[in-house]
């Protein structure tokens, strides 16, 4: 009863709009005065367990994110894109989808995301005459890939929860994340291939152009192949690459793309400092009751209702599946990660799936739930970004959600190899 109170309390919380953090300190207040539990006794487990320099990288590529976004790292990446496939029929919006990819890659945060790419493509798409509703969804559905494409704080978090290599966990999602990529190009074509579209002009001296706009991108794209590139090649650790993140990025915003200023540090600093601390208290407040969970065996009761349903291993992981994206559809995907990596890893290890294989279909399922309705958190940071109603983005969404995503998580979930060959092939 205490457990059903708990978790009913948890999605009142969270529907009437109260924050992660405190929804789920009211879970705690619960706990401790009607479960006869001393909820200070589980404090000293969120200390330690908060107590990990692995766990520093997040703040550190979270304040990288908000540098990069204020420096406006994202313009040379969207001009780079339209570049290529501008002259395309639905290729501009098409290259949302590839600077969201790339961009992600450097934030690692999927609102960064959507707030930078969303705010430069929006107008020139609406420019070409691309349908609003579509071109709007389009934007939001591709924006997850920032959870995708390494490096990626939801990946450290899972790894630093699941004991995994945090590399290991990175190059698992990179294959869902250029299925996701080919498979929302489709819809968007699809879904464009009516539109009476204005296509860009090829420039007079094409090479050119494209030596000129990519020198100008260029430094956008080395930052994640230092990390990357560091990190792989056992230069340094991802804390360490986290930091050097933070130290290339801001004379790239000062004196390159010039969007950074010392009028704006400070804004951009408060700005990261709220969302760290946001995101350490959360991390902080969710493991401990995920350490509650623990305790009462809920894991363990858990996989005995599931395979007291089924015991065929292809039914007990689409339960897995509808688990996660109901908790996605509840949560941000930071405290969505926190809960259901301990209580659902048991059970899909239990019919033999890899801790790391999980790990990307922990990424692609997180991913689709931010964006799926009713609470579909980006999907109205979208709406905003975009400023297009949200009546007019749920259908494409759903399209995109039904042709794009899901095949995207159901291949990840089902073919193995589809996240496992990377981290194979680079580790052996």
């Amino acid at each position: 009863m205490i457990i059903l109170g708990s978790l009913l309390i948890l999605c009142v919380l969270l529907l009437i709009g109260v924050s992660v953090p405190l929804a789920f300190g009211g879970v705690l207040v619960f706990i401790g005065v009607f479960g006869g539990h001393d909820v200070t006794g589980f404090m000293p487990t969120g200390h330690w367990k908060m107590n990990s320099i692995v766990l520093l990288a997040i703040p550190l590529f979270i304040l990288a994110g908000a540098i990069m976004e204020r420096g406006r790292i994202a313009a040379p990446l969207v001009s780079v894109a339209e570049l290529l496939v501008g002259r395309i029929h639905g290729g501009l919006s098409a290259a949302a989808v590839f600077a969201s990819g790339i961009f992600g890659s450097i934030s690692g945060s999927a609102a960064a995301t959507l707030t930078c790419i969303g705010s430069i493509m929006m107008p020139h798409l609406k420019a070409a005459n691309y349908p609003r509703g579509p071109a709007a969804a389009l934007i939001v559905a591709a924006c997850p890939l920032g959870l995708l494409i390494p490096p990626s704080s939801s990946q450290i978090l899972y790894a630093w929860v699941a004991q995994q290599s945090v590399l290991k966990c990175f190059l698992s999602t990179v294959v869902p994340g250029l299925i996701l990529i080919t498979l929302l190009c489709i819809v968007n074509y699809v879904l464009m291939r009516k539109a009476d579209l204005k296509l860009l002009e090829r420039p007079a001296s094409y090479p050119q152009e494209f030596v000129r706009r990519g020198g100008r991108a260029f430094p956008a794209l080395l930052m994640p192949i230092i990390i990357l590139g560091g990190i792989y090649g056992g230069i340094m650790t991802p804390t360490e690459a986290a930091g050097v993140a933070v130290i290339y990025a801001i004379p790239v915003g000062l004196f390159i793309y010039r969007g950074l200023t010392p009028q704006n540090i400070w804004p951009t600093l408060r700005y990261a400092g709220t969302t760290i601390g946001v995101v350490m208290l959360m991390v902080f407040v969710v493991v401990i009751v995920s350490r509650f969970l623990v305790f009462e065996d809920i894991p363990g009761m858990a996989k005995d209702l599931i395979f007291s349903i089924s015991d065929n291993p292809i039914v007990i992981l689409l339960m897995v599946n509808l688990v996660m994206i109901l908790i996605g559809m509840l949560m941000d995907d930071i405290s969505g990660l926190l809960l259901s990596a301990p209580l659902l890893l048991p059970i899909v290890q239990s019919v033999g799936m890899d801790p790391v294989h999980f790990a990307a279909v922990l990424g692609v399922n997180l991913g689709m739930a931010n964006i799926t309705p009713p609470t579909a958190p980006l999907l109205y940071l979208g709406a905003k970004v975009t400023d297009t109603p949200v009546s007019e983005m749920l259908k494409p969404t759903f399209i995109m959600i039904v042709f794009a995503w899901l095949p995207t998580l159901l291949i990840t979930t089902f073919v193995p190899d589809v996240a496992l060959w990377l981290p194979n092939f680079v580790f052996g």
